[in-house]
């Protein structure tokens, strides 16, 4: 890979890990409900689940849609009815900022990371990373390009984070959180719903 094409793989990378969706919408809601430490393992769930994601679609993953054509509209079902069950918890969410002994709690590692496979940006843009980027789909093209996307991510959804931690002082009325949480969940539903457009 030359250096142009680095630079353009790391520029469609930035745009695409630094503008809305539901990975960053949710890391920003729960900066602002947990703060930026709490918030860390739900924040390297993203970027290292994304890198594993990209890596596996482009050694082929995505030839088990070709084999059950019907695998692909199932799981456009399943990541917006599990997209709307997030929202929802995001939406009732009442819990006072800085809370102690709640039940809500931020994403774990795990959580973040599995969450990739059912978030359509996400196969969005691993799907156009490695059809544009890795054609070949040779093993070491598709990990530069997943090392290069995971460099980049990591900074992008950091930022997020930290804007929501930001916001925690102006949060601390229950109106004020009630109505971002709210208005939090009708991002994360219509990013969505863009996505899938």
């Amino acid at each position: 890979m030359n250096i142009e094409l680095v630079s353009a793989l790391a520029l469609f990378a930035l745009v695409s890990s630094i503008t809305p969706g539901p990975n960053n919408l949710m890391l920003m809601n729960s900066g602002a409900n947990f703060g930026f430490k709490r918030s860390l393992p739900h924040l390297l769930g993203v970027t290292i689940g994304f890198v594993i994601m990209l890596v596996l679609v482009g050694l082929g993953v995505m030839q088990l849609f070709d084999f059950f054509p019907w695998s692909y509209q199932l799981l456009k079902v399943l990541c917006m009815a599990y997209l709307l069950y997030l929202a929802y918890k995001i939406a009732s969410n009442k819990t006072p900022i800085g809370a102690k002994n709640s039940d809500t709690r931020p994403f774990s590692f795990i959580q973040a990371s599995l969450f990739q496979w059912v978030n359509p940006k996400a196969w969005t843009m691993a799907l156009s990373a490695v059809s544009v980027y890795a054609p070949s789909k040779g093993i070491g093209a598709v990990v530069l390009v997943g090392l290069i996307f995971g460099i980049v991510n990591l900074p992008c959804v950091c930022s997020w984070t930290l804007v929501g931690q930001r916001l925690q002082v102006w949060l601390k009325d229950r109106k004020r959180l009630r109505a971002f949480n709210i208005f939090m969940a009708v991002l994360l539903v219509a990013s969505v719903l863009f996505s899938m457009l």
